[in-house]
């Protein structure tokens, strides 16, 4: 049926959307289960927030209810529940919503648990209807908050701008930065339901935090997206760091030897840790981290730190990024850190899926990754849009560009294949 994407069910609002979370609330809260929920700012969030809820309270479950609150917050408290569930689009435009579901560590649901769900759906068979569930409403942003600060300590010289993005990230990074002992200075940071800027926390996005960053003499830069599970970050010379970069930088803080992350990461991991990897995807990388490695995440931003949760925490990501820029001169280290040029493009398709198993591809969002003779070319069906991805790596730019033109050329040979057919 393919309700899951690589991350959770999402797609623009319409009463269908209603409908899938009344759907999926029946099926969590069968067995008067616990589920946290939480939404993020968007203004189709409460009318889907409700539907949830009646589904879970329908099928007997309880709710807690924890209203507008960050990705990494509701699998933080699933711990004390039976799920976790959370209302958003991620970083998609403002007309997309959707939910991510969460098992008790953190991890997102896995493919087998999303496949119960979408065979119940299609089935129509549903727990019976009881009515007797429970709403509560619950702080679950304090705890989050708290645990976080068990670990992070700031400086009095440390400040920070951050971006929230009027994401969900706004109701906890800036006072958890304050908490810390550091300085924020905050931009973007309430829940109005419109976003100021693009939501996914890309540098083309952030074009006015270089600028912040130098004129506040600030020691970093952070940015979240739309439900704060990612962060970006730059250094103390207002300049961008790459995903890449910011994986090498938490790996060497934290000590990983063994590093979870994903097919269209940077090669240069593998020279300061062991590497595995899996296919694009935070929920792919969780459910490796629980059996293997020290800390995982992928380029577009969602860091997993194992011991503290199996979801990508933005917020905890947050205050780690801070602690660093504040002890270490981040500029510095990124100037000497091993790094190989990366190119990353988008071709919008509306038939992706067809198009990516006319070129072979087993799984469209896996896609396929060819080795080259010196680096690779990884083109795969976005899961949260209708796109197909290339990027590529290389050891010199020329290559680059030209494994980049390669990729586009086989692109547009599965889309010329697909078009015939139709």
């Amino acid at each position: 049926m393919g309700l899951f994407g690589s991350s959770g069910i999402r797609r623009e609002f319409s009463s269908s959307l209603i409908d899938i979370c009344l759907q999926v609330g029946q099926i969590l809260g069968n067995g008067k289960g616990t589920v946290v929920l939480g939404r993020d700012a968007r203004t189709t969030g409460p009318v889907l927030a409700q539907a949830f809820s009646a589904g879970v309270l329908g099928s007997g479950g309880t709710v807690w209810d924890g209203g507008v609150a960050p990705t990494p917050t509701v699998a933080f408290t699933a711990r004390r529940a039976s799920a976790g569930a959370m209302i958003t689009a991620s970083h998609n435009p403002e007309q997309y919503n959707g939910v991510k579901l969460f098992n008790p560590d953190g991890s997102s649901f896995f493919l087998s648990q999303q496949s119960e769900i979408e065979e119940t759906i299609a089935g129509a068979v549903y727990p019976p209807v009881t009515g007797d569930g429970c709403v509560y409403h619950r702080d679950i942003i304090g705890p989050h908050r708290d645990a976080i600060l068990e670990t992070i300590s700031l400086p009095s010289k440390s400040s920070v701008v951050l971006d929230c993005g009027n994401g969900a990230g706004s109701v906890i990074t800036p006072g958890l930065i304050g908490a810390a002992g550091g300085r924020c200075i905050a931009v973007n940071a309430n829940v109005c339901g419109r976003f100021a800027r693009p939501s996914e926390p890309l540098e083309a996005n952030l074009s006015h935090l270089p600028a912040l960053v130098r004129q506040h003499g600030a020691t970093c830069g952070i940015a979240h997206d739309g439900d704060a599970d990612r962060m970006m970050g730059f250094d103390a010379k207002g300049r961008y760091i790459s995903g890449d970069m910011m994986l090498m930088l938490f790996a060497e803080w934290l000590g990983a030897k063994r590093v979870v992350t994903t097919t269209d990461a940077s090669m240069a991991i593998g020279e300061v840790a062991e590497v595995e990897r899996t296919p694009v995807g935070d929920s792919f990388v969780s459910e490796r981290l629980a059996s293997w490695g020290d800390f995982g995440g992928e380029p577009s931003g969602s860091w997993i730190f194992p011991k503290h949760s199996l979801c990508p925490d933005g917020i905890y990501a947050a205050g780690l990024f801070a602690m660093i820029a504040a002890e270490w001169d981040v500029a510095e280290w990124c100037d000497k850190a091993p790094r190989y040029p990366v190119l990353r493009d988008s071709v919008r398709c509306a038939d992706a899926a067809a198009v990516m198993g006319a070129l072979g591809a087993a799984s469209p969002t896996i896609g396929l990754r060819l080795e080259q003779e010196k680096g690779w070319i990884l083109i795969r069906a976005s899961g949260t849009e209708p796109k197909v991805r290339i990027t590529v790596e290389a050891q010199t730019p020329g290559d680059a560009k030209k494994y980049l033109e390669t990729g586009h050329s086989l692109l547009h040979k599965g889309i010329t294949k697909i078009r015939k057919e139709q």
